[in-house]
């Protein structure tokens, strides 16, 4: 295995400015909604129960985006991590679930591959693509191409099925194709509308990928 191969690269698919930038807005509104509501509770029941609603509101939507905007994820010699207050890791040599991940909110439509496995059987959803309408955002070439190569080399025999998918993506932007000629475009496309999470049954993805020219 060449040094480069081995070497971390991130696999954040947003950049960090942005998520940054979004967990301010999304902390500003919960400060202000949160503060509003309090502040009509407080004249209604008094300070004190202005003051727990307000904070019930407004510290979750904080945290949720603060850690947001901490997240960062990279690949290190075939280990995955991913950052946010603490840190989760998963050998993808060793791991013992690999599964495709649609999430959508919205109408925007993310694909992740979804792992889990040691050193301590924790579970990391790795987002390699998001949709909406036709067009979208996806993991540079590089990362893919590191990320299926890791998912190649494992022990989880299914995860070679993963590594084909990132791969005849790969192919897709090399050929110059739009977001909708792109497998994870069409593969989320096949998702049913209306849920939050779907979880892409294996042999789903094995006919998918065989299909695939």
């Amino acid at each position: 295995m060449t040094e480069l191969a081995t070497q971390r690269i991130s696999l954040d698919l947003l950049p960090g400015t942005v998520l940054r930038r979004r967990a301010a807005v999304v902390s500003g509104a919960g400060v202000v909604v949160g503060g509003g509501l309090g502040s009509v509770i407080g004249l209604l029941a008094g300070w004190i129960a202005g003051l727990v609603v307000g904070a019930v509101i407004t510290l979750p939507l904080v945290v949720l985006a603060v850690g947001e905007g901490r997240r960062r994820c990279w690949l290190d010699d075939g280990v995955v991590s991913v950052r946010v207050y603490g840190t989760r890791s998963v050998d993808l040599r060793r791991a013992s679930r690999i599964e495709l991940l649609i999430t959508e909110v919205r109408g925007t439509r993310a694909v992740g591959v979804l792992v889990a496995g040691p050193p301590r059987d924790k579970a990391i959803n790795i987002a390699v693509a998001t949709y909406a309408g036709f067009g979208g955002r996806e993991l540079d070439i590089l990362a893919l191409r590191r990320l299926a190569d890791a998912l190649a080399g494992g022990e989880e025999p299914g995860g070679l099925v993963y590594a084909e998918l990132l791969v005849a993506q790969l192919r897709a932007e090399a050929r110059g194709e739009d977001p909708a000629g792109k497998p994870l475009y069409r593969i989320a496309a096949l998702s049913p509308g209306g849920r939050l999470a779907h979880r892409v049954p294996p042999d789903t993805v094995t006919q998918f990928v065989a299909a695939l020219d």
